[in-house]
């Protein structure tokens, strides 16, 4: 049997990104919207490799950036009513619990809105028990402490989304914005520039998405513009 090395280690029977595809369309029987289809394929691959790496333990952070790397991306998904079994088949394709992701999230995010971003900062490298909060301290607090915690773009977009919360404004000041993702990545002992390099390309991607949607909006109008138009009579031979 071969062996695949994934991480620093070497393992074998290792599940393989057609799996992951398969186990998706398992879940979700309907075709993905063609304008779609590209966000969901690459999420799914990038939460497959990151299942399969020794060193990869999802947490809290990694669920909101999850969440949010979907929400933000799928916007305008049509038919709407397909998002949630997408979203589900995603999670369930590499083994994780949709609504554990979510209220993970969730419950990471309410805590977000009751402090500043140096107050998440300093929460986030020493986190203390908090009423309600039980389920997810345990897993951020093992994030610093850990040696070979496996930095991911959807963990750096997690972060992001609670300092947006925290603050909306200061991700608008560039200076403040990097002095403070900076702070993270020092505390949390992190890969400053490439979290950077991840950040400055979900913006990107953001206002892609943003853009299409608009375009396709304008179609879609001028389309209804051109069909509520009254047909003109036909002329009648004298």
């Amino acid at each position: 049997m071969n062996e695949i090395a994934v991480g620093n280690k070497t393992t074998d029977n290792i599940r393989t990104v057609s799996d992951a595809k398969r186990d998706f369309y398992q879940h979700h029987t309907r075709p993905i919207n063609s304008v779609y289809r590209r966000v969901v394929e690459e999420l799914l691959v990038e939460m497959h490799l990151l299942s399969v790496n020794v060193d990869f333990k999802s947490d809290p952070i990694y669920y909101l950036g999850v969440v949010t790397s979907f929400e933000r991306l799928m916007q305008g998904y049509r038919p709407e009513q397909d998002k949630e079994s997408i979203f589900n088949a995603l999670c369930r394709a590499v083994g994780e619990d949709p609504e554990r992701n979510r209220a993970q999230a969730g419950s990471l995010l309410n805590l977000a809105k009751n402090k500043s971003p140096q107050e998440l900062v300093a929460w986030l490298s020493e986190p203390t028990p908090l009423e309600n909060y039980h389920d997810i301290i345990e897993p951020i607090k093992a994030i610093a402490s850990n040696p070979h915690f496996k930095y991911s773009r959807l963990f750096a977009i997690g972060l992001y989304t609670l300092l947006e919360e925290s603050d909306p404004e200061i991700l608008k000041d560039v200076s403040k914005r990097n002095e403070i993702l900076e702070s993270i990545a020092t505390q949390l002992h992190l890969p400053g520039e490439k979290m950077n390099k991840d950040l400055e390309l979900y913006r990107s991607n953001l206002e892609k998405m943003e853009q299409l949607l608009s375009v396709i909006e304008d179609v879609l109008q001028a389309g209804r513009k051109q069909k509520n138009q009254p047909k003109p009579e036909p002329e009648t031979a004298e």
